[in-house]
């Protein structure tokens, strides 16, 4: 029982879980930004082009039942619009940092006959030494 206690903590107290649970809470606050960029910014601009900042008030009705198209249609906006600001504001200023600033290591090419060497090597590690 100690074992699987001490087992857990190394677990729990690990490296990468801390940063996930880090990365995590930062993702959630940066979740606020980008919904507020949206709800406050983007959504009345169109308004402004629309004439209302959401759609949820178009509805059709059918046999007296009422299907609440505009609702889902806002929800989509604000899915596409979220997706853009992520893009646009995150994504494309990381890929351009990283083009930047990131070192592109050369692939090393090790000449034929070391690898040759290192074949016949490995081959002989896997012939019993009796045979030999």
């Amino acid at each position: 029982m100690k074992k699987l206690i001490n087992e857990f903590k190394e677990f729990a107290m690990g490296g990468n879980l801390i940063e996930i649970a880090v990365a995590l809470v930062l993702a959630l606050a940066f979740v606020a930004v980008i919904n507020a960029l949206v709800t406050f910014l983007i959504m009345p601009i169109i308004g402004i082009i629309f004439g209302q900042p959401t759609f949820d008030s178009l509805t059709v009705t059918i046999n007296d039942s009422i299907i609440f198209y505009g609702s889902f249609l806002t929800a989509v906006v604000i899915f596409v619009l979220t997706a853009l600001a992520l893009f646009l504001f995150v994504v494309k200023p990381y890929q351009a940092y990283r083009a930047r600033y990131d070192v592109v290591e050369e692939p090393v090419f090790e000449a034929e006959e070391v690898v040759l060497l290192r074949e016949i090597r490995d081959s002989l590690r896997i012939v019993p030494p009796t045979s030999r």
